[in-house]
């Protein structure tokens, strides 16, 4: 059965002969049908693309067309923009002359100001430094303080109002000073003259040490109508006795050069004294505390040297002495260093 089945599944080769040419022709033709295929294919695919590639190309021409104009645009704003800029480097170049013009005269508005500052400062310094040394010449003239005194207020009440920080230290300087001239105890000048115009008074009734007393009137020796012998016998003996005491005077004399005083010497000694009581007032009038103070100094001297210090008189005279010796000390008037000083480095700028 087998023989039978390949028997007949095996073509005879006038069967094969037959079959090729079927075979090769079916097969050209699909060949061509594929080709035909392909070629429509390729057709439809070519004009795809083609048609794509238009596309593509309208696109791009457009793109192109509107990258032309905004270039064109582009280059109009740049140009403007060019332009613009050049416009504002010009105006900026303008508005940078005229800024440093504009600091330039700020710069010199600033120094005129302070130059105009510096002189108003330094002219008020000087104003004050005149009218304190002026008051203060005037102070020492007249022995008070109120001159003196009202230029310091003065000078205070204008710095303040000049409001200038380099001038506080000025302004404390004269407020110390207003503070030392208040608390200081001055004495009073017209009362110092007068006491001296009573020690020149003085001076002439003061005894000399050696001094020879005055002779007293004596009675006459005649008696009285009214006045019985037992009383005239009685005066008698009085006087007698008087003239007895006075024969020989008994004194002490710590000086030998006051006890060989003649009279002569005594009177020029009590001119000289008077002389230096005078000297002592002129000084005082003067202003020359120093020089008065020496005359009366000298003065006292001579009262214990060459007068009677046991005399109610001298003891008077010496007493006044003293006060007003005591009353020159506290005559001089305090000074206003630290307000010079003060100005004085005002003046100068530091």
């Amino acid at each position: 059965m087998s023989s039978e089945t390949s028997a007949s599944v095996t073509p005879s080769p006038g069967e094969r002969e037959l079959v090729a040419p079927a075979a090769r022709a079916k097969l050209v033709q699909w060949l061509q049908r594929g080709v035909a295929l392909l070629a429509v294919m390729g057709l439809v695919v070519s004009g795809l693309l083609w048609q794509k590639l238009s596309s593509i190309q309208e696109q791009l021409a457009r793109q192109s067309a509107d990258s032309g104009a905004m270039a064109t645009q582009a280059s109009v704003v740049s140009k403007h923009a060019q332009e613009l800029a050049m416009e504002t480097a010009a105006k900026l170049a303008v508005t940078e002359a005229k800024l440093s013009e504009v600091s330039l005269q700020r710069t010199q508005l600033e120094e005129l100001m302070q130059s105009l500052s510096r002189s108003r400062d330094e002219n008020l310094v000087v104003d004050i430094e005149s009218a304190v040394r002026l008051a203060q010449q005037q102070a020492q003239l007249t022995g008070s303080a109120e001159p003196l005194l009202a230029a310091l207020k003065s000078a205070e009440v204008r710095i303040g109002r000049a409001a200038q920080p380099r001038l506080t230290p000025l302004q404390r300087a004269i407020a110390r000073d207003v503070a030392r001239i208040k608390a200081t105890v001055l004495a009073d000048t017209p009362t110092l003259l007068v006491k001296l115009d009573e020690l020149i008074l003085l001076a002439d009734e003061v005894p000399i040490a050696n001094a020879v007393l005055a002779a007293r009137a004596n009675e006459p020796l005649r008696r009285k109508p009214e006045e019985t012998v037992a009383n005239w016998w009685v005066r008698l003996g009085l006087l007698v006795r008087d003239e007895l005491r006075g024969l020989v005077r008994v004194s002490r004399i710590e000086d030998p050069d006051a006890a060989l005083l003649s009279p002569e010497q005594s009177f020029f000694l009590r001119e000289n004294l008077k002389l230096k009581l005078l000297n002592a007032r002129l000084g005082l009038l003067s202003r020359q505390i120093d020089s008065a103070r020496s005359d009366l100094a000298t003065a006292a001297t001579m009262l214990a040297r060459y007068f009677d210090t046991g005399s109610r008189k001298t003891l008077t005279l010496v007493a006044l002495l003293q006060q007003v010796q005591g009353q020159l000390r506290t005559l001089e008037l305090p000074r206003v260093d630290d307000t010079l000083a003060a100005l004085t480095t005002a003046a100068s700028g530091r």
